[in-house]
């Protein structure tokens, strides 16, 4: 299990979230279901620790309507993650040059 890579695609969904459905203390509901996916998929990779950013990944483990949804939320806040957790988003950085 993944612990960085469940952090950075929680912490993604959440800034995504407070921007486009204006939570501030939890996740929308619609939100909150797409974290539980993401999260359940993360556990069961089978790259575990190992595991490649999803945009290097050769196995693409969500389904259309999910991947397109993630696709559009790492859009949004990858850029973002740098100025809330910038720990995050240097090690998934880092990563990604792997």
């Amino acid at each position: 299990m993944n612990t960085t890579e469940k952090k950075t695609v929680g912490k993604m969904i959440y800034i995504y979230c407070a921007a486009m459905h204006g939570t501030s203390h939890s996740l929308c509901n619609e939100c909150s279901e797409l974290n539980k996916y993401a999260q359940k998929r993360l556990t069961h990779c089978k790259y575990g620790e190992q595991k490649p950013t999803c945009k290097k990944c050769p196995t693409h483990c969500y389904a259309s309507e999910m991947k397109t949804k993630m696709q559009e939320i790492m859009r949004f806040s990858g850029p973002r993650m740098i100025y809330r957790n910038p720990i995050l988003a240097i090690k998934h950085l880092l990563k990604s040059f792997k």
